[in-house]
């Protein structure tokens, strides 16, 4: 059964309307109908709402469609989810930061760091996000535990 197939049939069973599971989701009620087409697939943010809207796993939704198996398509997706919209909703900062007086010395700061580390030990670009991000990770999480 394919992702399409699985969202009409869980929607059905839930006794909703294509326009109130839009609401919900905060979508059209188009996208809606062109999930359940296979027209489209919704972004894996969104098919964590289904699971919850559902009450199914996440697991349930993508195993056999074509999301499973296929990282190259879950790849796609993530790489498409504006990431800074995704978490200033649960971190409102992430919505305002940029317009704050002063922040732009800090942009300049980190974005030199970012390039002598990536320049210094030959990382590609994602290898320099994710050694920046776990090294202030950790340095939050020692501030946190004291």
């Amino acid at each position: 059964m394919s992702l399409g197939d699985k969202l009409l049939d869980l929607r059905k069973k839930a006794g909703l309307s294509q326009e109130e599971v839009a609401d919900k989701l905060d979508v059209s009620r188009q996208t809606v109908s062109k999930w359940e087409t296979d027209q489209t697939v919704p972004e894996l943010i969104k098919v964590k709402l289904l699971s919850k809207l559902y009450n199914v796993s996440y697991d349930y939704l993508i195993s056999g469609s074509n999301l499973s198996g296929d990282i190259t398509s879950i790849e796609m997706i993530v790489d498409e989810i504006d990431w800074t919209s995704a978490w200033s909703k649960k971190y409102p900062i992430l919505a305002t930061y940029e317009g704050t007086q002063g922040i732009e010395s800090y942009v300049e700061r980190i974005s030199k760091l970012y390039d002598d580390c990536k320049k210094e030990f030959d990382f590609n670009d994602q290898d320099t996000v994710l050694v920046l991000k776990d090294i202030l990770y950790k340095k939050f999480k020692a501030e946190k535990n004291k």
